[in-house]
């Protein structure tokens, strides 16, 4: 009409007036704008037995992400990089995913909203926060691994949500992979989804083979596909099995904040599913969510829509409306977060909240009080820390901040070490500095009995090192279940630990030294179980600087002997500041500032000269894991440091006697 519109007033300036050309084009163009606002918006959304709704799960580097991008290039998206929904710096640069990234595409006449969810159980939160949104999931499990031990967690959580999965077998393109050992991985599979409580109907999961690297699938079992390859079977299985999502277009518009993320132009950006109705910008809309502690609903916010975003490949598009069973994007109002209900104005009751399991593990994060504090960040005081932190939990379901009984000191509560490691390394790259404590294990008292988080360990070794492995467990009150031989490669042994969660703090580092690198490790949380008992002396001490300057290779040279060092020459050091690990279980005072003393005689000969063996430069996850109780953690910009809680020798010592009295 517009197109019309526009050649009848070019017409009109060539045979007539300008003005009448001009009043023509403008009617023409109020008309049409009318006819399209008064139309009924559940005419123009897409109906809801043509959208599938699906989550892709699976265990870490079984290729989730990697079959993500061929699923969007087999529907015509344009993906310019390999891995492109891990969009995150930090995603990129560990190869692993942290935050749940959902997609849409075309696939025959039908419209897949597909979410990719990290496969590592510190972030189950992402997986638990998406599950409620989606109607069917693909388990995406690699055909020569077979499923592990977080396989078993996100496959809880499906199965429990009522989903059907669809299993894939990936990898089986590799050559030791057979049709022998895929059957092995369908009936591992089907065991655990028994084991899991499903019903007749989750049982009767469709099974397909596929390369997602060489970007092809297949219903039944080959090495390589005849033809060009394609992911077609995969696609068409999903629009078979999927079921629509069930919903009325004609109630009142109702959804689920599960995403949250902040636009400079628009402000807060809210997703979810449309559980009912229809939305288009200009409807007035509000927040419900339910009172602390309570089933009454409340609501807050009301406002309008100002903006529809709809995913399309790996770009976001601005729709006019949207209906029930899609998931969209909305921006206008402030104050919802992900668990919160978005629904008309007459809508007074809020939809069940997302349900996440509680955290395991804490760590104290507080003002950097170092004598070297506030020379690298630009973040440093303790409202701008709690601000940072509370807008984490917000965006985050599975962290908890709680306000410590110290001056500026919060309490955070995750997943496990990994997730808050990953927060601690963003705060730092944002600016800020902080000291952290170790982490602490969240205990719990049922009928007067203390439980304590208990994880499922999967270890794959080298024959040679299991007995290492197996002993240095037991120091840590591991429990092994079940031990044999690795299906697909001689010489290597398989086990399976129960193991407390506070043993396997820092233990990441360890199996790498005995293994020399050689081997796997799988951790997921179990469940809550009775307390095992303290756990053995699994480091030794460290050596402490007596002195504040500037670190010299003469002092370190003498020090040697004593342990390992942390830190290199040139490097600033302090009272109290951690710079290497001694040789024996007790602590040892040193002093790595001494220089050498000069003097006007000359030596005969020519000096000494100075050989130092290159420091262990510790990481931030390998620092989390290894501080105790009476150490910090200094994070900056540049720097991580470790450190004595009380840096002054004496009030050490204080402390310790306070301790053991």
């Amino acid at each position: 009409m517009l197109r019309r519109a526009l050649w009848s007033a070019t017409a009109d300036g060539f045979c007539g007036s300008r003005a009448a050309a001009l009043w023509r084009w403008s009617r023409h163009f109020a008309v049409a704008a009318a006819s399209s606002a008064d139309s009924n918006p559940a005419e123009r959304v897409t109906s809801p037995s043509l959208i599938r709704n699906l989550a892709v799960i699976a265990h870490v580097d079984h290729g989730k992400t990697t079959l993500m991008d061929r699923l969007l290039r087999q529907c015509g998206a344009i993906v310019a990089r390999d891995r492109t929904l891990d969009s995150i710096t930090l995603e990129r640069e560990r190869g692993i995913t942290i935050a749940s990234k959902y997609t849409s595409m075309i696939w025959g006449t039908s419209s897949l909203n597909i979410v990719d969810t990290p496969g590592h159980a510190d972030f189950g939160g992402e997986v638990e926060r998406v599950i409620g949104m989606v109607d069917g999931a693909v388990l995406v499990v690699d055909a020569g691994e077979g499923p592990l031990a977080q396989t078993k967690f996100v496959v809880a959580k499906a199965l429990k949500s009522g989903i059907r999965p669809i299993l894939l077998l990936n990898k089986v393109d590799r050559p030791s992979v057979t049709e022998e050992r895929c059957g092995e991985v369908e009936s591992m599979v089907f065991d655990l989804f028994a084991n899991l409580g499903a019903t007749e109907e989750q049982l009767d999961f469709p099974v397909l083979y596929a390369s997602a690297k060489e970007g092809w699938a297949s219903s039944t079992f080959t090495k390589a596909p005849e033809g060009e390859p394609t992911m077609a079977p995969l696609l068409d299985t999903i629009v078979k099995y999927v079921p629509p999502p069930k919903c009325d277009l004609h109630a009142p518009f109702q959804m689920v904040v599960t995403m949250m993320e902040h636009d400079p132009y628009f402000g807060r950006i809210l997703t979810g599913r449309i559980y009912s109705g229809t939305v288009k910008p200009g409807d007035r809309v509000h927040g419900i969510r339910k009172k602390e502690d309570t089933d009454i609903s409340e609501t807050f916010n009301e406002g309008k829509i100002v903006k529809i975003l709809k995913k399309k490949g790996v770009a976001s598009e601005v729709a006019d409306c949207a209906g029930a069973g899609d998931i969209v994007s909305i921006a206008g109002l402030a104050q919802p977060y992900i668990g919160n209900t978005v629904a008309s104005v007459e809508v007074k009751e809020a939809l069940p909240a997302v349900k996440v399991d509680p955290p395991t593990i804490s760590m104290t994060f507080s003002v950097n009080d170092s004598p070297l504090a506030g020379k690298d960040g630009k973040q440093l005081t303790g409202p701008k820390i709690g601000d940072r932190l509370k807008a984490e939990e917000e965006s985050n379901v599975s962290i908890k901040v709680l306000r410590s009984t110290s001056n500026d000191a919060y309490e955070v509560q995750g997943r496990g070490e990994l997730q808050l490691g990953i927060l601690i390394e963003n705060m730092r790259r944002e600016g800020f500095e902080l000291s952290v404590s170790p982490p602490a294990v969240l205990y719990k008292t049922e009928n007067g009995q203390k439980l304590e988080p208990i994880e499922e360990l999967r270890i794959e070794v080298n024959d040679e090192h299991s007995g290492t492995v197996i002993e240095s467990l037991t120091h840590r009150r591991a429990e092994l279940l079940d031990m044999s031989p690795c299906p697909e490669s001689v010489g290597r042994t398989t086990m399976t630990f129960t193991c407390p969660s506070r043993g396997l703090v820092g233990y990441r580092s360890s199996f790498s030294t005995i293994t020399h690198g050689t081997g796997f490790m799988h951790r997921a949380f179990l469940s809550y179980d009775k307390f095992r008992g303290p756990v053995g002396n699994v480091r030794r001490g460290v050596l402490v600087s007596t002195a504040q300057g500037v670190i010299t290779a003469y002092a370190l040279m003498g020090l040697e002997s004593r342990g390992t060092m942390f830190v290199p020459p040139g490097d600033e050091a302090y009272e109290g500041m951690i710079v290497g690990e001694h040789c024996r279980d007790a602590d040892l005072d040193v002093n790595p500032v001494k220089a050498k003393e000069l003097t006007n005689i000359r030596a005969p000969g020519k000096d000494e000269n100075v050989k130092l063996t290159p420091p262990r430069l510790v990481t931030l996850e390998e620092a989390i894991g290894y501080v105790a109780a009476d150490e910090l953690i200094e994070v900056t910009p540049k720097a991580i440091r470790l450190r004595k809680k009380y840096l002054d020798s004496t009030k050490r010592k204080a402390a310790a006697r306070k301790l053991s009295s």
